[in-house]
C-alpha cells in the first residue's frame, strides 16, 4: 500500500514529467509521436520513480522508449530544474510503455463486432 508521501511525490513527478515532455520531447524522440504520462509508481524509499506512458502516433513505440533511455540525462535535467522546490532528491527514473488503453480499445473492438454479428444479447 502506498503512503501519503509516495502518492505526493508520484503527483509530483506525473504533472511535472508532462510539462518536461512537451517541452524536450521533440528534441528527443521528434516531433511526429505523442506521448503522455499515464501513472507514476515511486518506491517506498523514494528512490526509483516508475513511469508509465502512453505512446501514440508512431509504428514503433520501444524505439522512442529506447530514445528516451538515452536522452536520460537532458530529461532528468529538465525535471531537476522544475521540481528543486518540492523535492530534495529526484529519484531515478525508468519509463514503461503503458498497454492498458491499446487494450480497452481492442476490447471495445471486440464487443462491437460481436453486437454487430448477433453474438451478443440486446442490453437492457
Amino acid at each position: 500500500m502506498e503512503s501519503k508521501r509516495q502518492r505526493q511525490v508520484a503527483e509530483i513527478i506525473k504533472r511535472n514529467f508532462s510539462l518536461v515532455l512537451q517541452q524536450e520531447g521533440p528534441y528527443v524522440y521528434g516531433a511526429k509521436p505523442l506521448v503522455t504520462v499515464t501513472e507514476v509508481k515511486v518506491a517506498p524509499d523514494m528512490s526509483v520513480a516508475k513511469i508509465y506512458l502512453s505512446i501514440w502516433n508512431t509504428e514503433n513505440k520501444q524505439e522512442v522508449l529506447l530514445m528516451m533511455e538515452e536522452e536520460q540525462q537532458r530529461l532528468k535535467q529538465a525535471m531537476a530544474n522544475r521540481v528543486k522546490r518540492h523535492l530534495r532528491r529526484l529519484p531515478e527514473m525508468s519509463y514503461y510503455e503503458d498497454e492498458t488503453l491499446d487494450e480497452m480499445y481492442k476490447v471495445n473492438t471486440m464487443f462491437d463486432r460481436l453486437y454487430k454479428e448477433g453474438q451478443m444479447g440486446e442490453e437492457e
